[in-house]
């Protein structure tokens, strides 16, 4: 049974716990989905990882739909959510509905996410929910806010932390779904969580939210360079390396 933004409600009273991941294409997609992960997430972190980039800053619109049409198509049950990139959405709410309009008009999935809860961006959420897209927030450390925070951890003071918890209820309050806590202290992240009667999903901010959320290509040994907060539970990157070489090998001493 496919997996929607009510269910990922239910399951927070029940106490069911969300996974969630990244994918940018097909294949990864289709597995994560047959795996049993209950969302799938388009993010903006294919930028970095699977286009090179330095940040997230500089992704486009049309790289973002590019991508999410191949991910929903591998996916039947998983709630394929996606981030809307840098400055697609935070001009004015028109340019937000646009944005997310087209995503799910493009691609099928089922969810945007946007980055902030300051009183703007709700008011942004509150336009794209009453046009009936799903929203998912994002605080804590946001990737786009990278030239202005940089990516240390967020929630350090106390301070930051009413900040942040300022902006979680507010985005509740203005309809999102759910919310991510992006590298945020675990005590705090708790605090957030019972808080809130919408989900929470970490990454970086202890086991105590609803859910979790990796980068597929962490969790995979993929990734160039690692996040101090997230897990490595295979060594692709050497796998596929050795796999390489073999071949190679058989190539020229014409094995193969």
């Amino acid at each position: 049974m496919s997996v929607t933004p009510p269910k990922l409600s239910q399951w927070k009273q029940q106490g069911k716990r969300i996974v969630a991941l990244t994918a940018w294409d097909y294949a990864i997609a289709q597995i994560l989905d047959r795996a049993g992960v209950d969302v799938i997430l388009v993010g903006d972190s294919l930028a970095m990882v699977a286009l090179g980039y330095d940040t997230t800053l500089p992704l486009t619109l049309e790289e973002t739909l590019h991508h999410a049409k191949a991910v929903c198509r591998g996916v039947k049950d998983a709630l394929v959510v996606v981030d809307l990139p840098f400055l697609t959405y935070q001009e004015s709410p028109q340019q937000a509905l646009h944005s997310a309009g087209r995503v799910l008009k493009e691609t099928g999935a089922g969810g945007v996410k946007i980055e902030g809860g300051y009183p703007e961006m709700a008011q942004t959420v509150v336009r794209l929910v009453r046009a009936g897209i799903p929203v998912m927030g994002h605080v804590g450390l946001t990737p786009q806010s990278v030239r202005q925070v940089g990516y240390r951890q967020q929630g350090k003071t106390e301070a930051d932390r009413d900040r942040i918890l300022s902006e979680a209820i507010a985005l509740e309050c203005a309809g999102a779904f759910a919310i991510v806590l992006e590298h945020i202290p675990a005590d705090f992240a708790a605090t957030i969580t019972s808080k809130l009667s919408i989900p929470t999903i970490g990454i970086g901010a202890g086991s105590h939210c609803d859910g979790q959320i990796l980068v597929t290509h962490d969790l995979l040994g993929l990734s160039d360079k690692q996040p101090p907060f997230a897990k490595v539970y295979a060594n692709l990157r050497q796998t596929i390396t050795q796999a390489v070489d073999e071949y190679s090998r058989e190539v020229r001493d014409r094995s193969f």
